[in-house]
């Protein structure tokens, strides 16, 4: 059951999934469409999920259940990442890459290797202030308040 992103309580649980590119939008039409068809039939042992999506910033997919309504299944959950391996397939992208981290500076998205995190904080292309993407947010108030954090109120933090 596909509901607007905004009528999901704060409680309901949040899966993101970052592209390792920025999708065209030409693709996110078309994801937009795929999406929207399988949430529309999502269900757990048969019962509807009230869900919803969102794509943000050209580069990241938001899933989001209402786990109150009907609480998702483990099967159900291997079909929403089967829905996003479907989308990887067909528009080349990898959205399971946990190893390159994601900036927000000047409204632009610009990815990183974990690699080259202490030389990109060295070199001063990453402060304490820039904003990352802390996309193990577990549900809508934390994708709400924590998703966009600056990087010292993140793990890197560490590294300054």
């Amino acid at each position: 059951m596909l509901v607007a992103f905004e009528e999901l309580p704060e409680t309901a649980r949040v899966w993101v999934y970052q592209a390792n590119r920025k999708l065209t939008k030409e693709e996110q039409s078309s994801i937009d469409i795929k999406s929207s068809q399988f949430l529309e039939q999502w269900a757990a042992h048969g019962a509807p999920l009230k869900s919803s999506f969102q794509i943000l910033h050209d580069q990241f997919l938001v899933i989001s259940v209402d786990e109150g309504f009907n609480a998702a299944s483990g099967c159900s959950i291997d079909s929403s990442v089967g829905l996003i391996r479907d989308l990887q397939s067909e528009f080349s992208i990898d959205f399971f890459d946990r190893t390159k981290i994601c900036f927000l500076k000047d409204n632009e998205v610009f990815g990183a290797p974990m690699t080259e995190l202490k030389s990109l904080i060295a070199d001063g292309q990453i402060e304490d202030s820039t904003l990352t993407f802390n996309n193990l947010v577990q549900n809508i108030q934390e994708f709400k308040n924590n998703w966009v954090v600056p990087a010292k109120e993140s793990w890197i933090k560490r590294y300054f």
